[in-house]
């Protein structure tokens, strides 16, 4: 139990109505978990608006309420009532205090960016465990420290579950930690009250714009992970992406660069490249990693340079890297057993999709086919489907149009709409078939030896979301199932 005037520390408070001299049991902001003692916060959220069951959470046995305005129809004395300007920030620090600010306790490193915010932090918690030290992730496939993994729902959970697991690292001893820091998270004040030692920023593309309505605005809330941090921190940006310079304009932090093109504080060139993995320089310095394709060598070189940040050597560092395999889902291969390559990738922004594709046709003799299998996700940014799918024609032999997670939309809906982004002289080469597993079969079906098969946008996820069930799938999975009974 806490003292609630000690953890209303930091929030921006307009009204207090009633004595903070109390014991807090805990802070919810889901009316339904509140219990005898409980401090509930209403927030407004996507779908509902907590202020809506605030008598709800008095009922359950709220001693304190904390929202943005008083409901007309509370009149009650026995509870009290801290007003402030945003909930939703409010609960985030709220959340760090209750805790007792498991993040000053611990070396935070966020990571932010359209693509590469998996593999970066996945990547960062295997070379720090490697190193020998105590290491924490938080990430979109799972959250992970001392032997536990627990699988994740969101790429940044919501405040009293980011700090709830920093707490239990800080306890298990854990001294650094890695975490996905996505657009959602910042904007929705998820992050607030965390204190970070570091943060990197890895590129930006078209995604989530049906949330945050212009990529103007998508990069404004990127940017403002950066305008927090504290000048003891370090950020660390792409200096290849265009975006990579804005980020660190009002920034407090120790500004650095990493790139494979022009000037920057640490620097990577691929020298060779095949599907058993990919030679590069780093530093002026050789490494052999499994990983491939550009894309994954600013990964590793992003990597790399927190790992100098947080004070590894050189050679250490690229003696880990050396080691680590893929991530899940990410450019992840399975050889045939008529050794054809199929590779399986969470690639569902046309520029991931691009990446991957670019990574491939570098590799290739041409001399093979390259099928991809593609979909895009119902309830989410429309405006990417004819892009997927233009980018998926272009660079591939064949394609095979299918559903990802349709959610409440109907899947031949979906693939209608991707269809107008295929150019005429490329409309030849595609094909849809709705169901996945279907798709995927048909696909496998006309492999030879040398040929490569890409299966596009799910990668990691272990299921598909239709019509509010969520279905066991796993797309590497039912790959390797299927080959092994064709071949």
């Amino acid at each position: 139990m806490k003292q609630l005037k000690d953890i209303l520390f930091g929030v921006q408070i307009e009204a207090i109505q009633g004595s903070t001299a109390q014991a807090i049991n805990a802070v919810q902001f889901d009316s339904r978990k509140v219990t005898t003692g409980d401090l509930f916060v209403a927030i407004n959220g996507e779908q509902v608006d907590g202020h809506n069951y605030i008598n709800k959470a008095i009922e359950n046995g709220a001693l304190a309420i904390v929202c943005q305005e008083k409901p007309q129809n509370s009149n009650t004395n026995q509870v009290v009532w801290i007003t402030t300007k945003n909930s939703r920030e409010a609960l985030a620090i709220l959340a760090s205090n209750y805790f007792d600010c498991p993040s000053a306790k611990i070396k935070l490193v966020g990571v932010t960016g359209t693509n590469g915010k998996t593999t970066v932090t996945s990547l960062l918690h295997r070379l720090f465990e490697k190193a020998g030290y105590a290491t924490g992730l938080l990430s979109t496939i799972s959250v992970k420290y001392s032997g536990n993994e627990i699988n994740a729902t969101h790429t940044t959970p919501d405040p009293l579950q980011i700090n709830a697991h920093l707490s239990d690292m800080v306890a298990a001893g854990v001294e650094y930690c890695f975490m996905e820091v996505s657009s959602h998270g910042i904007d929705q004040e998820r992050i607030q009250g965390l204190v970070f030692v570091g943060g990197v920023f890895t590129n930006l593309s078209h995604d989530h714009l049906d949330y945050h309505n212009n990529f103007a605005a998508y990069r404004n809330v990127k940017k403002r992970f950066f305008d927090a941090l504290p000048k003891t921190a370090f950020a660390l940006t792409n200096a290849d992406d265009k975006n990579g310079a804005f980020m660190l304009q009002n920034t407090a932090a120790k500004s650095l660069t990493y790139g494979l093109k022009g000037y920057s504080d640490f620097k990577a060139k691929i020298l060779e490249a095949q599907f058993s993995g990919m030679l590069l320089v780093i530093n002026q310095q050789e490494v052999w990693t499994s990983l491939l394709g550009q894309f994954n060598a600013y990964n590793l070189l992003a990597v790399y340079a927190v790992a100098q940040e947080l004070g590894l050597t050189s050679i250490e560092t690229l003696s880990i890297i050396s080691e680590l395999g893929n991530v899940k889902g990410r450019f992840q291969t399975y050889t045939t057993p008529n050794n054809a390559t199929v590779i399986v990738d969470y690639a569902h922004t046309p520029d991931a999709l691009a990446n991957v594709l670019s990574t491939i046709a570098e590799i290739r003799t041409k001399n093979e086919t390259l099928t991809t299998v593609v979909g895009c996700g119902g309830n989410r940014d429309q405006a990417k489907r004819p892009l997927m799918a233009e980018v998926a024609a272009k660079h591939s032999d064949k394609v095979i149009f299918t559903a990802d997670n349709p959610r409440d939309e109907d899947p031949e809906s979906i693939i209608d709409e991707m269809e107008k982004g295929v150019r005429p002289e490329d409309y030849k080469k595609t094909l849809r078939i709705s169901n996945r597993k279907s798709a995927i079969k048909a696909a496998c079906m006309e492999l030879k030896a040398g040929d490569v098969l890409l299966v596009a946008g799910k990668g990691h996820e272990n299921y598909q979301e239709i019509k509010g069930e969520r279905l066991p799938f796993d797309d590497y999975t039912i790959v390797k199932e299927i080959c092994k009974q064709l071949f």
